[in-house]
Order: C-alpha cells, then sequence, then structure tokens
C-alpha cells in the first residue's frame, strides 16, 4: 500500500457505541426514508451520483451538470470543516446517515485518482478500466446471482443478500442522496465500484454487516486498502466517543486487527469481480491473503454473551 499514506489508526470501539457500524447498518435499510428526504438538490456540496436504473429521463443540461461536479479538481480535495461538521452530527445523532456519506465526500477525494492510478498500472485493472462494467447493474441481476455454485463467494454472497435483506441496488440508492446522474467519468466510475464491492468484501473478510462491530472492523480494513481518510476519520472520532464510556480494549483489538488484515491481504480493488466470484470462498481467501479475524470473532463472540444494556 505505497500510493497513500498509511500510517495506523487508533480505534477504540465497545459494543453498541460504533456509530460508523451502526449508521451504515442503517443506511442500506432506510432507502423508503431517503427517498422521502432526499436534501436539498440546490446546494452543490450535496451533489451525487445516479445509478443509471434511476435516472428520470435524460436530460442534457442535467447530465452536463453532474459532468462538470464530478470532473471538477475540487471535488479531489479535502475538506476537513465539512468533515468537523458532519461528524460532530453523526457523533450527536448516530442514526444520521448522511454525514457518513458527507464525511466520505469531503476526505475521501484524493484517495480515488491515486486508486486509478494504480488500477492502471495492473493488467488486469487496465482491462477493467477498459470495460467499465456497472457492478450495480450485475449484482442486481438475479439471473447472475443466481449462477454461482455451493461453496464459491458468489454463493455465500447470494446467502449474504438473503439473510440482510440489502441489494446492489438499495446500496446504489441511499448513497446518491440527490438524486443525480450517472456520471461517465472514470474517476467516477471506480468510486461506484468501490461502493459495489462493499458488501462482497463483508463476505470475504468474514466482518459481519449486521452488527457495530463487523461494520467497525471492515472500516479499518477498507481504510487501509483504499487510503480513504474518511474512513479513518470516522472509525478514529468513533474511537474517541467510545473511550468516554468504556476502557474495554476487545473492540480496539479487533478493529486494529481488520486495519492489519487490509494491510496484509492482496490490493483487491483490482479484482476482476464477476470472474471472483465463482471461485471457492476458502480459496479466493487464500489467494488474497485474507486472513481469519481471530480478534474480531472473539469480540463478536463476547458481545453477543453480553447481557442486553450492559457496558
Amino acid at each position: 500500500m505505497d500510493d497513500f499514506d498509511t500510517a495506523p489508526i487508533v480505534v477504540l470501539c465497545q459494543e453498541g457505541d460504533i456509530v460508523v457500524g451502526h449508521s451504515l447498518q442503517r443506511s442500506l435499510i432506510a432507502i423508503r426514508d431517503l427517498d422521502e428526504n432526499p436534501g436539498n438538490p440546490e446546494d452543490p456540496k450535496h451533489r451525487r451520483l445516479r445509478h443509471p436504473g434511476s435516472n428520470p429521463g435524460n436530460n442534457p443540461d442535467k447530465r452536463n451538470e453532474a459532468m462538470d461536479i464530478a470532473t471538477s479538481p475540487a471535488l479531489y480535495k479535502r475538506d476537513f470543516p465539512a468533515a468537523f461538521r458532519a461528524i460532530r452530527k453523526l457523533l450527536a445523532n448516530g442514526d444520521d446517515t448522511t454525514q457518513v456519506f458527507l464525511i466520505m465526500r469531503a476526505l475521501n477525494g484524493p484517495s480515488t485518482p491515486k486508486n486509478y492510478a494504480r488500477l492502471l498500472r495492473t493488467t488486469s485493472g487496465r482491462r477493467l478500466a477498459y470495460l467499465r462494467v456497472e457492478l450495480t447493474e450485475r449484482f442486481s441481476d438475479p439471473a447472475f446471482i443466481a449462477s454461482f455454485a455451493p461453496g464459491t463467494l458468489g454463493a455465500a454472497y447470494r446467502s449474504f443478500l438473503e439473510e440482510t435483506g440489502y441489494s446492489a441496488t438499495g446500496l446504489a440508492k441511499i448513497s446518491n442522496l440527490d438524486r443525480e446522474p450517472l456520471v461517465e467519468d472514470p474517476y467516477a466510475w471506480l468510486g461506484r465500484r468501490t461502493r459495489d464491492i462493499h458488501d462482497i468484501w463483508h463476505v470475504l473478510t468474514g466482518y459481519k454487516a449486521d452488527e457495530n462491530l463487523g461494520e467497525a472492523a471492515l472500516v479499518a480494513f477498507s481504510y487501509a486498502q483504499t487510503g480513504g481518510l474518511g474512513w479513518a476519520f470516522i472509525a478514529a472520532a468513533t474511537a474517541l466517543q467510545s473511550l468516554r464510556k468504556t476502557g474495554n480494549t476487545a473492540y480496539l483489538r479487533a478493529v486494529v486487527e481488520g486495519y492489519r488484515h487490509g494491510r496484509k491481504a492482496k490490493w483487491l480493488m483490482a479484482e476482476d469481480y464477476e470472474t471472483l466470484l465463482h471461485e471457492p470462498l476458502e480459496a479466493a481467501r487464500a489467494r488474497l491473503g485474507i486472513l481469519e479475524p481471530v480478534l474480531y470473532q472473539a469480540a463478536s463472540k463476547a458481545a453477543q454473551c453480553q447481557p442486553q444494556g450492559a457496558a
């Protein structure tokens, strides 16, 4: 991971106190609420990209406006004041998922050009960039999802979708707060691709998506893989909040383990996921260097055994 700052993050986590995990989990099931409250489309700070399936028409002016925004150099600079404003709101209300995406946009921008350049330095990545497949469409195709043999990563992903009720289309909608049209830009495409493989990373790493710690551990893993500072910022901020409430370090160790595993694993951004999903799950984990999350499993098990409402 030599293409960006990979300074280790320190995260203190405790059951029921991982705001990012709670928020991301809720974001995946709050589509109806966001559809009713899409935000202020006139505010340029709330611009989002739209999945093609949710594009209300092909308005050339709207598409050109979205293209100008997505290709603006300012979009790939960090906006710390915006991030701090958003993190204050997120810490005050862990259910305010809008702030998660505002933080990502404020801080993750510089990592996108770097990751795209890194993608083009790999043989598989150049092919992926040339084809520019929209994974939301592929992962939302019932025939494609049904095609995976038992024991494969794809079969495990199918089970994940069935058990959680999540979907690739739902994740695309939740990330596009202002219902902008799809932007045909390489950096925007990579951003969508990063979003679309999030749940597959849950399956690959073993970090559960329906619990706070699982999301927190994947936040750390994702920071190590992508260098997106927004991941680290949210984790660090929630760590400080956790520090005020508990001295238990089990969650800390599990999340740091997630970061370390992300550093040790092969760079997952250059994988062809349409092919990867057909690989046997354990073989894929071995090939990609994804280690068993021992500390996470122990912390998760301990949290399940803890009496509800305990600190």
